[in-house]
């Protein structure tokens, strides 16, 4: 269906008079009468009843008035949204985030303020380790990435990208054992290598699951994983059933179940760090309008 016949069929509609019509469209009266033929031939019925009174809409010229109208604000919207798009003011934003970020305040503060800014891009969120996010970045099924990297994780030269946050891991363990076998002093992890940890699998945990077994090697040990566990909270659950000890980020503290203590470290590499990451070359409007949020 041609829009231009559709536009010329609105404004006869809508003028009820071919002259004024055509004065509206900036065309003459000729090539205007021959669109709306040329539309009624289309679609297969008269639209207009034509005296030399007046022009009314016939029945089937007032259902296509209808749906003529909807079919040409579309178009405009369609050509408004592919515009803002391409501005980074519309779209489609992919983020992932390992399980820990969703705990700082800045994470949700820095979406609601995205949101402000830009309320038609739609921010697709989801979970992803440290190492999935690197392969959904290079591989296009993502734009933005909140990662958990290892001290020795060195990002791919293709990625851009820069640190937010800190915290620091810390050790957690039942309630009971807390009282006797530690104070609130700094624990060194070589007094736990006999002791049962309670772990996320190494194909889900990523950045965190690395920082974790080079802390336990630089100790002299490698962790016995008594319990392996898929999320955190579960991993918590279990540190207070006292099936072993744990190691997290400090930002667990805030969600923390009764029956489990933090304690701090005392090695010098405890340190852990949330970066934000995207594809150097040529990203999207809307990634390089969510990097604008950190100036």
């Amino acid at each position: 269906m041609d829009l231009r016949r559709l536009t010329c069929f609105l404004a006869v509609a809508d003028e009820l008079n071919f002259s004024r019509a055509a004065q509206r469209l900036h065309m003459s009266q000729p090539p205007l009468s021959q669109q709306i033929r040329l539309l009624e031939q289309e679609m297969g019925a008269q639209l207009f009843e034509r005296s030399r009174r007046a022009v009314t809409l016939t029945p089937a010229g007032l259902l296509l008035q209808e749906k003529a109208r909807q079919i040409v604000e579309l178009h405009q919207q369609a050509g408004e949204l592919v515009r803002m798009a391409a501005d980074g003011l519309a779209g489609r934003l992919r983020i992932a985030f390992t399980a820990s970020v969703p705990l700082f305040d800045a994470f949700s503060a820095m979406l609601r303020k995205f949101r402000s800014r830009h309320p038609l891009v739609e921010l697709d969120l989801q979970h992803m380790t440290t190492g999935e996010q690197i392969a959904a970045l290079t591989a296009g099924h993502i734009d933005i990435g909140f990662m958990r990297p290892s001290p020795a994780f060195r990002i791919p030269v293709p990625i851009r990208e820069q640190t937010l946050w800190r915290d620091e891991l810390m050790l957690a363990l039942p309630a009971s054992q807390a009282t006797t076998t530690t104070n609130d002093q700094p624990v060194a992890l070589s007094r736990l290598a006999d002791q049962p940890f309670v772990l996320h699998p190494a194909v889900l945990g990523g950045g965190l699951h690395e920082h974790i077994l080079a802390l336990c090697s630089e100790a002299g040990f490698v962790p016995r994983i008594a319990q392996p566990a898929r999320e955190t909270s579960t991993m918590l659950a279990l540190v207070a059933a006292g099936l072993g000890l744990s190691i997290i980020p400090s930002v667990y503290e805030r969600v923390c179940p009764p029956g489990v203590v933090l304690r701090p470290l005392a090695d010098a590499t405890r340190h852990s760090r949330i970066a934000l990451v995207s594809m150097q070359q040529a990203p999207s409007p809307c990634v390089q309008m969510f990097w604008q949020l950190l100036r």
